[in-house]
């Protein structure tokens, strides 16, 4: 006898209405669905904690301040039973790494060349959790990043992938190349089975980072993560992490894009999201002079957008320093005047890079006399790395 969800007086059969939640997801656009209890993950607290007291976090406090919510689905929400794990695909038409030997243009991270996916997917999920409602009475609760939510682990445990060596979800079929949602259900569903690790002896995704930032497989170190450092850090970039950073201003895909699991996702279907054709490898001479009106005009509904124009001129600026290009040297002295301090100080490291030693001397002289912060005016004395 068919199993019934949730609501006794609907006396719906699971499967009926997971098979039609499976084929509306489809419609909707989502290449993965999968089933997982709440109490799945046990192990999710100890492995937090653990992390948490490493301090790979870093500056993300949002990390230890909902440690207890993430910590478990209950947690975050005490009403939830089963927990229904998404994935759509994301994959690139070409390499993503072809950019980083184009070093007078920028290298954004695949995910970031479209519209922001939170927008794209929530919309998505609440229309299916709807339909779960509908047929089952049950209360759903949807989420796309945007909570304490531990998606990797729970779509693992829901079937969709493993955690690779690299921390990211793999799955046979898309590769490194999914976005995750979830959607959080009083109803008790029937569970489908977690899937196994499946990496083997492959540790390409370690040996790529360019900041050894993986302390050790399966685990990631964000202070040395170049994607944290570019995205989440909000001061200026470690010096000893910005020739590694070279030409990435939003991002790093290094990781992801050498996972062998992704020659079965470039056949398996056709990536849901297309990258606009002006972020794929945008001109480091365009972005370095963009304003903050033309900053919000090119990256309007992107994630980019969301970092703000002083953090993304730092970007870029440490990429123009990276250059070796002296055509991008003025564009980078024009900088020095810049209003933000976070502006002036990568102004000054990329101009120190492409300047003459004598030049950047003198130059020195002049900014040095009017700079009145003290991070900037270190920025004309420290080491330049290499």
């Amino acid at each position: 006898m068919p199993t019934s969800i949730f609501d006794p007086a609907r006396s719906v059969p699971a499967g009926a209405v997971l098979a039609e939640l499976r084929a509306r997801a489809r419609a909707l656009g989502f290449d993965a669905f999968g089933v997982t209890t709440a109490d799945a993950r046990p192990d999710l607290r100890a492995k937090l904690d653990a992390a948490l007291a490493q301090g790979w976090q870093d500056g993300m406090e949002w990390m230890a301040e909902t440690a207890e919510r993430r910590a478990a689905p209950s947690a975050l929400w005490d009403g939830v039973r089963s927990v229904i794990m998404l994935g759509l695909n994301y994959g690139p038409d070409r390499d993503p790494m072809e950019t980083l030997g184009q070093h007078d243009r920028g290298t954004i991270s695949v995910y970031a060349r479209n519209r922001d996916y939170h927008e794209i997917i929530k919309g998505k999920l609440k229309e299916l959790a709807g339909l779960l409602a509908r047929r089952t009475g049950a209360e759903v609760k949807v989420f796309v990043d945007t909570a304490p939510v531990m998606e990797k682990p729970l779509a693992e445990a829901a079937g969709l992938g493993w955690q690779g060596k690299h921390t990211v979800l793999v799955s046979r079929a898309f590769g490194s190349w999914l976005l995750l949602g979830a959607i959080f259900t009083s109803a008790d569903l029937p569970a489908d089975a977690p899937h196994e690790e499946s990496c083997g002896t492959c540790r390409r995704c370690l040996d790529i980072c360019p900041t050894n930032a993986f302390p050790a497989p399966f685990q990631l170190d964000a202070r040395r993560c170049l994607s944290y450092l570019n995205i989440e850090h909000k001061g200026p970039i470690p010096l000893e992490f910005r020739v590694a950073m070279g030409n990435r201003i939003y991002g790093c895909d290094d990781c992801l894009a050498v996972c062998p699991w992704n020659k079965f996702a470039s056949v398996a279907k056709e990536a849901r999201l297309k990258a606009r054709d002006e972020l794929n490898a945008p001109a480091l001479a365009d972005l370095v002079q963009l304003d903050d009106v033309g900053f919000r005009t090119l990256f309007a509904s992107s994630p980019i957008k969301r970092i703000g124009h002083a953090r993304f001129l730092r970007n870029v600026l440490i990429a123009v320093g990276n250059s070796a290009d002296p055509s991008l040297a003025p564009l980078a002295r024009a900088r020095l005047s810049d209003d933000d301090p976070l502006v002036r100080g990568a102004a000054v490291w990329a101009t120190r890079r492409l300047a003459a030693p004598d030049g950047a001397e003198r130059l020195a002289l002049d900014f040095l006399a009017r700079e009145t912060d003290i991070s900037v005016r270190s920025e004309w004395t420290q080491d330049l790395g290499s």
